[in-house]
Parts: structure tokens; sequence; C-alpha cells
């Protein structure tokens, strides 16, 4: 839902969201919402809590897991409000509807929100003396509501087109078939309506809760938001007069494949289509109210496409996209992801590959900038047969149509080379698709590119290549805390300094020196693998 603050009741969001609580992830939590008030001492929602003996401490108390983890000048100044918060706020507003459209929500309202929500945090203020029926009293008084009856001359004043079918029946006429055409089209939209906000909360809900995944949970709350703000041009009370469900044809239409989903998958599955298709609708009739109505949902549209696409990567269930489900399956369980060259000849790299399988490396990466390309295919042949079925990935660096040719499972890609799209586009849907990244931006754009798994780094110096910074152990656990794409570190990784990435939340790494040049090939690979189970 889109809210418009004042400027005190902004900063007292911000201010939250620099407390972090793990059970809300990225969102504001309610006690979260408390402290960020009760940093603005002046605002009315702070002196009525310090009235009632609520400070920061007695929050801490009553919600002892909260931390601050940053300053609130250096967050991103985009927020998101948990749905309990969202849903106490849209009550606070139900209970205030007769504030004037253009007022904004102030820190009086969050709080009447915060009291109003049947959850724990609405309890304990109720129970500290926080009464949501005198706090309603007083924000009407204060902006001049009045709750007693409107005198009214019905006979003078013009009656909305939404209730114009109503005021027909009522003086025994027949309404104008423009007016039936026009209840029809706000039936329409609101029927769409519904069925696109639905959608996309499902959606969220399996983003947010199967997959916890906060990057496709972020953008299902972002779409969801932006829809509402489209929606706006639609007065929501012309469409509460216009809905008949009851009248409704088509609440008794339903098909066998409706009653019936496989998995969880298919539930997200089927209701992105369901959202596609709903946001078609609003899309084409919504040209008729407002022309800029049908713009608007043309673009979520094609950001819902985008979001399918997202999913498909990130699951690779034949319900978003057909992608092997095998390689997906491994991909997921890979811990140890080795690189190599094409070594002075083809018996000593077949060798070293063999060594690898057996040592039980989870993917094996040939990367050679030396060599030709018809030796280079050569090697990525023999390679693919050295891993053939095996249970160790092959992945060919650089050139998904050496990739293709040489039947590798998959192709890893830079930033200064093919993107994921183009490199897909090669490859096709079955095979798996890399990306290095080196900052949480470009994590981020992987993610909404469709890339099946991230190279994170460089995390240490590396004999490997040279870069002239290192976002190091502080990105690895940037990517543990928002990614949930598989995500190996890379970069100068040791069996020494692996405990360390590790600490930092990653628990997949990709190495080069410290296995190829191993005398023991196996025991260094055992000794990673156990640091990385």
């Amino acid at each position: 839902m889109s809210f418009q603050y004042t400027p005190a009741a902004d900063r007292a969001l911000h201010a939250a969201a620099a407390w972090d609580d793990p059970d809300f992830r990225s969102d504001i939590a309610p006690p979260a919402l408390l402290l960020g008030l009760l940093e603005q001492p002046e605002c009315r929602a702070a002196k009525l809590l310090e009235h009632r003996g609520i400070n920061e401490a007695a929050v801490l108390a009553f919600r002892p897991g909260l931390e601050r983890r940053g300053d609130p000048e250096s967050l991103d100044k985009r927020v998101f409000l948990s749905r309990g918060v969202e849903d106490g706020l849209r009550t606070a507003l139900e209970m205030l509807d007769e504030n004037p459209r253009t007022c904004q929500i102030a820190t009086e309202h969050i709080l009447l929100g915060l009291a109003t929500a049947n959850d724990t945090t609405g309890s304990w203020l109720r129970e500290q003396g926080i009464d949501p029926a005198v706090m309603e009293s007083e924000i009407c008084a204060r902006y001049g509501i009045d709750h007693s009856p409107i005198p009214f001359d019905w006979t003078d004043a013009p009656i909305p087109l939404a209730e114009q079918v109503t005021a027909a029946v009522i003086h025994d006429e027949e309404p104008a078939p423009m007016v039936d055409c026009q209840m029809g089209l706000l039936r329409v939209l609101d029927a769409a309506a519904n069925r696109a906000g639905e959608a996309v909360r499902v959606v969220e809900d399996y983003a947010r809760f199967v997959l916890n995944d906060a990057g496709l949970t972020k953008e299902c709350k972002e779409l969801r938001h932006e829809l509402t703000t489209a929606l706006s041009a639609v007065s929501h009370a012309d469409r509460l007069a216009a809905r008949d469900t009851v009248g409704d044809v088509g609440t008794e239409i339903a098909t066998e494949a409706e009653g019936k989903r496989a998995d969880v998958e298919d539930v997200a599955a089927a209701n992105l289509r369901r959202l596609q298709e709903s946001l078609r609708s609003l899309e084409e009739f919504g040209k008729v109210l407002d022309p800029a109505l049908g713009r608007a949902c043309e673009k979520l549209r094609y950001r819902s496409y985008t979001l399918q696409k997202q999913f498909a990567a990130r699951v690779g269930a034949t319900s978003f996209q057909p992608k092997s489900p095998d390689l997906r399956a491994r991909l997921e369980t890979a811990r140890l992801y080795v690189l190599i060259d094409g070594g002075e000849s083809e018996g000593a790299m077949v060798r070293r590959v063999l060594d690898l399988v057996a040592a039980g490396v989870d993917v094996v990466q040939l990367r050679d900038k030396k060599l030709d390309d018809r030796t280079l295919l050569a090697r990525a042949k023999l390679l693919r047969e050295a891993t053939r079925g095996s249970q160790t990935l092959f992945i060919m660096n650089d050139r998904p149509d050496l990739a293709l040719l040489a039947d590798a499972d998959g192709v890893h890609v830079g930033q200064d080379e093919l993107t994921v799209a183009e490199a897909r586009a090669i490859v096709g849907g079955e095979r798996l698709v890399g990306v290095s990244t080196h900052s949480i931006d470009q994590a981020r754009r992987a993610v909404a590119d469709g890339a099946d798994y991230i190279g994170v780094g460089p995390t240490f110096p590396s004999g490997t290549k040279q870069f002239a910074e290192f976002p190091g152990l502080d990105f690895v656990h940037a990517v543990s805390r928002e990614i949930s794409l598989p995500a190996f570190a890379i970069g100068g990784i040791t069996a020494e300094n692996l405990p360390q990435v590790r600490a930092a939340g990653l628990s997949r790494v990709a190495v080069s020196g410290a296995v190829q040049h191993a005398e023991d090939v196996s025991a260094v690979v055992a000794q990673m693998r156990q640091a990385l189970a």
C-alpha cells in the first residue's frame, strides 16, 4: 500500500529502518517503528509514548532481539513496512476515513495503526495505556472531523457516476445505457485490481517465506506498491459502489485445474500468470477511464515478465520455465568450485580433472586465456568426458559458444564479457549461467538478469587475477544477508582463510591455486569440504 508522510513521520520511518529485527528481515518491524517515533522527540507520537512511560529502554526490554545496524543517513532511502505495520496503518486510515484525501500520514496516525494492530506490539501498547479509541477521538478533533450526520439537500446535489444506477432505482427510472457501460467498466477494473493485488501478494509470500529471498521479496513488494499507486487513478469509493459480488456470473464458473496445485512452486507460477492476465485487463480497460492508467499498467505487466524470469532462474522449476532440474539440484548442493586451466598437455589436464572428481569437487571451470580456440575446445571436450556420469558440474569460462559445442553444463561470464541474457541466448535455458560480481549492486543485477549463480569477490588478493580494489569480506557478508542465489566467494581463498568466509556468511567458495598447486589434492579438497559442511 502506498502512503504519503509528513516530514516527521518520514524521519521516523528512516530512523526505524536502522533497527534490525531478525524476524522481519528487510522490513520495518512494529517495535522498530516505535523506536523510530521515539527518536523524533518533538513529534506528537513521541510525546504520547513518553507520557505513558514508554521510552527506548522499555521497547528494547519488550523486544530484546532489536539491534541497531547503522546510521539512518547511510541506509537506502527506500523503506518497507512489515505486513503487520501496513495492515495497522490501513486500519487506522479506515477509522479516519473522513480525513481529507490530501492529508498526509503523521506520527500520530502511525502510532494509532500500531496500537490498533492485532499483534504482540499492539497488545503491549494497549497494556501500557495507549487507547486506540481515545487516540481516534483526539485525532478527529485535531483535524476537525465531525462524526455527526451531515445535513444534505438531495434535490440539488449532483449524484456521483458510480451511484447513478442506485439513484435511478430509487426514483423508479431505467438507468441510461451509458451508466450501465460505466458501471461495467468500474466492475472490470475493480475485479482486475483485486486479482492483481492478491496474486502479487501470494508471489511475495512465496519469495519471503518459502525461498527466504530478500531480493525477490523486495521486487514483489515494490511492484505491489506501484500497482496501488497506479490504481489511485480510480476512486476506491466508485469501485466499491460498483462491486456486485453476489450478482457476478463468474463466481460460479470454475475449471478443475483451478482447484489443484502440484506444489508451492506451482502456486507461485499460477499467481504470476494471474498477475500478468489481470494487468493486461487493467491496461486495456484502464485506457477508457484514463490513458495514463493504461500506460502505468503496461509497464507493470512488463515488470511482471522480468519477475517471472527471476523466479525461473532462482527456482529452476518447470512451472516457471523448462530448466534441467538435475543441474539446478546439483548446483544447490555445490560447495566447492575449482577453476583450472588447460594444463601443459591433454593428459596432464585429464589426470588433474579425474583427481578433482575423485576428491569430490562439486564444480570444475575451464578457464584459459592463452590457448587458441581449437585447442581450448579440444580440452573442453576432454573435460566433459572426464566429468560425464559424475556429480561434478563442468562450467566453461567466458565462451558460451564453446560451452555449447563441448556440451558443458553451463557458462560463466564476467562484468566485461557477454551479459547473462546474451549468454543464455546462446546456451539456452537448460544450461546454467553464472556471473562474476564485485559489488552488491552487481549481485542484485545478476538476480534481476536471471543468473543461476554468482561469484562474489575478490575476497582476498589472488595470484590469478589482479584488482585495484578488494570488496573483501564486507561484500561477502552483504551478499549472504540479501542474495539467495548460490553464491561462491572467490579470490585468494585458501584452507587457512576459509573460516573467515564462513564467518562472513557464505558456505560456498571458488578456488584455483589453493587446489591446483597442492601436492595432495585429495587432502586439501577434504579439508575444504569439511570446513564448508
